[in-house]
This record gives structure tokens, C-alpha cells and sequence, in this order.
């Protein structure tokens, strides 16, 4: 089911898209689909595969008007709220609005005034949000403040057609850039944020890539939703910003198996308690600190925030509770004593 969290700022304005608020003290976690819109029994599986991976809202392209004329039955299956993804004419968002779309996203760098103009009035007409998502890649902008303000200059524009109901974004590849013209558009409104690095790449670096610039701006306050924008598998993209909240922390409904880095001294397997620690955890949704800890020289002292751990020794070790020895285990009992406390902690009421 989607989740969401706890969120830093609270200041920020607040949009319902559809039952979902943005900006109100949570983060919401979205993704996008990459499926032939119009072919809806295989996008509703994979909008129904994302909402159960944890997507609180999700995007679909709507590039020509096959596809905006199916949107409501997309939207009549699906379990979370829908955005539609606009470029160019208007003609495709204002049939979307009228099927129903809960939310609008247009590029300002490829829409004429005129055509931004269309939309915003159809959006007033039936109550539906828009996102003001500039990319630098589609406009004049050389630098992250020209593109915080050419993302300010839409929205200006927007509100002075009565609308104020809007999400801003700027987006880059670039890391620095990415992090320093959210960090300007934040200074400069109180509209929610979509935040996330466009065109990450693939794998382990478009991970690390998306995790430095939308950690940065997190731990700023800065975002009110995110999206890790990952080639291939959309439901890829989704779990990985769930990790990414529980490591900057402000997700905290998750187990968290905390292990010493090891040295000389470790008298235990340390890598593999922990992995199998953490494995059986995985779904468990609720705050919890375990710590692994390879000796009794510092063990303790260092695992002393954890709920329980374990503090190894040559051939018996010490499981501690907040911080102070319960017991004195043997080492081939120490999986036996930890998954006993990992249960007790995580199912017991």
C-alpha cells in the first residue's frame, strides 16, 4: 500500500491531488509509468505493481489524444492518484482534465503562453493541480538561479490567472546544479516541491547520483515529493526512494541494523548476522535499531541507542538491551537469541 512520512518543513502550502496532500508535513513518493499509455490493461498492472511498491502518486505521459482518451479508465483503476505528463499543445491535457486526471504537469519550456493559458483555465474548471516542471535540457536557462526564476515567472503567471493550487520543479543532470536551484526556488516560494535528479542513468551511479541531490536537499528541508528517476523497471525506482527516506532518516518506520565496521578484534560474523538481521526485517514497518557489533571492547557503549544487540567475544558474547547486558550467550546461539528479540520486538503487542 503507499506510504508516507514524516517530513521536516511544515510552512509549505498544501495540494490535494486528488486525496493526497503535498507539502503538508509529508513526502510523498512518486514514479512514472513506461508503458504504452493507451494499452491499459498492461499500464494499470504496472500502476498497480508501483502503488503496491509504495507509490503515493503516479505519472503517465499523455502524448497524443489515444492516450488522453483513456485516462479515465486508467483512473477508475487505479488505487492512488493519477498526473498526466504534458509537452507541447494543450489539446491532449484538456481532454485528460475532462476524463478525469488528477493532476496536471506541464513544461513550460516547450508550451507556448497560449497553450499554458488553456490548461490552467480547464484546470480551474475542475480543481485540478498543476505542476510547473521546468527541466534545463527544454529552456534558456544556463544557470540554477535563471532556472528557479523561469520556474517563478510560470507560476506567476499562473497565479494571476486565480489558480495558486501549483507543485514547482527544476531539474537537472547535473548533481550541483540540481541541488543549488532547488535550494534557490525554495528561498523564493512556499509552493510544494517536486524534487529528483532528471536522467539519472542506470544502476548503482544513477542511485548514488539521485541519492546525494535529493539527500542533500531533504536533510535541507527542501522537497515535498520525490521521484529516483532510474531507467528500466518504474517499481525499481519506487523502493529505492523508500531507502533513500529511511537513510537521511526521515522515514522512520523501518528496522535499522546498525554493524560495526569490524577490525582485528571481532570475535563474530558480523556482515552475515546483520544481513540476515536485516533480510527478515525488510517489510517490517515499524522503528527498531538492532546492532551488530563485533567485540565487548566498545560493543555496548557504541550500539547503546539500539533497542538490543549483540557484543561479541571469543566464544561467548553479551546481548544488550538499551544499552545494559541481559545475558550471556554463547556464540552458536547468537541467530538463535537475536531473531527470539527481533521477533519479540517487531510482533509482540
Amino acid at each position: 500500500m503507499p506510504t508516507s512520512f514524516n517530513y521536516l518543513n511544515d510552512m509549505k502550502k498544501t495540494v490535494y491531488v486528488g486525496n493526497v496532500p503535498i507539502g503538508s508535513g509529508k513526502i510523498k513518493i512518486q514514479s512514472m509509468t513506461n508503458t504504452p499509455t493507451r494499452d491499459v490493461e498492461k499500464t494499470l498492472t504496472q500502476i498497480n505493481r508501483l502503488a503496491d511498491a509504495g507509490a503515493d502518486l503516479i505519472r503517465i505521459s499523455i502524448p497524443d489524444e489515444k492516450c488522453a482518451d483513456v485516462v479515465d479508465k486508467l483512473v477508475q483503476g487505479s488505487p492512488v492518484p493519477l498526473i498526466g505528463d504534458i509537452h507541447y499543445g494543450e489539446k491532449c491535457a484538456l481532454i485528460a482534465i475532462e476524463k478525469g486526471i488528477q493532476k496536471i504537469r506541464i513544461n513550460p519550456g516547450n508550451m507556448s503562453d497560449a497553450a499554458i493559458v488553456s490548461v490552467v483555465k480547464k484546470c480551474m474548471e475542475y480543481k485540478v493541480p498543476v505542476r510547473v516542471g521546468i527541466n534545463k535540457g527544454s529552456c534558456a536557462a544556463r544557470t540554477p538561479e535563471e532556472l528557479a526564476v523561469a520556474c517563478l515567472d510560470t507560476a506567476k503567471k499562473i497565479e494571476d490567472l486565480g489558480w495558486d493550487q501549483l507543485v514547482l520543479a527544476v531539474k537537472t543532470s547535473d548533481v550541483r546544479e540540481t541541488v543549488a536551484a532547488y535550494e534557490y526556488l525554495s528561498s523564493l516560494s512556499d509552493h510544494p516541491l517536486h524534487i529528483g535528479l532528471t536522467e539519472a542513468g542506470v544502476g548503482e551511479m544513477a542511485k548514488l547520483r539521485s541519492s546525494v541531490a535529493i539527500g542533500s536537499l531533504l536533510l535541507k528541508g527542501i522537497g515535498d515529493t520525490i521521484r529516483v528517476s532510474l531507467a528500466g523497471d518504474p517499481v525499481e525506482e519506487v523502493l529505492f526512494a523508500k531507502k533513500l527516506l529511511h537513510a537521511t532518516d526521515i522515514d522512520e518506520s523501518y528496522v535499522h541494523v546498525v554493524a560495526c565496521p569490524t577490525c582485528s578484534r571481532t570475535c563474530i560474523p558480523v556482515e552475515e548476522i546483520a544481513l540476515q538481521l536485516q533480510n527478515i526485517t525488510e517489510n517490517v514497518k515499524k522503528p527498531l535499531k538492532i546492532a551488530v557489533m563485533g567485540c565487548v571492547v566498545n560493543g555496548i557503549g557504541e550500539g547503546k541507542d539500539a533497542d538490543f544487540g549483540i557484543a561479541g567475544g571469543p566464544e561467548k558474547s553479551i546481548l544488550f538491551v538499551n544499552g545494559e547486558q541481559k545475558e550471556v550467550v554463547a556464540n552458536d546461539r547468537i541467530i538463535e537469541r537475536l531473531l527470539a528479540m527481533t521477533e519479540k520486538y517487531c510482533y509482540d503487542e
